[in-house]
């Protein structure tokens, strides 16, 4: 604002505007870059870990049904 009220030139006007873009992306740039880098080649995204979770939780659950008999008593009745 102090530019336009100083009459200074559209391209110096316009260069500051793009400095300015330019440090504020950089800045979000720097601060999501550990993250990506963590999910490139450090450990992997929580998502991946939750759909593992997932998958070994219903493994678990059709285990524990066999174990106690009720997946066995599902199929003599005809449920499966």
């Amino acid at each position: 604002m102090d530019m336009i009220a100083a009459d200074d030139s559209a391209s110096q006007i316009s260069d500051k505007i793009k400095d300015f873009l330019y440090a504020k992306s950089a800045e979000k740039v720097d601060a999501h870059r550990p993250e990506v880098a963590n999910s490139l080649f450090g450990e992997p995204p929580s998502e991946v870990e939750d759909e593992a979770q997932d998958e070994v939780d219903a493994a678990v659950a059709v285990a524990a049904d066999e174990i106690s008999g009720d997946a066995a008593a599902a199929r003599e009745a005809g449920e499966e």
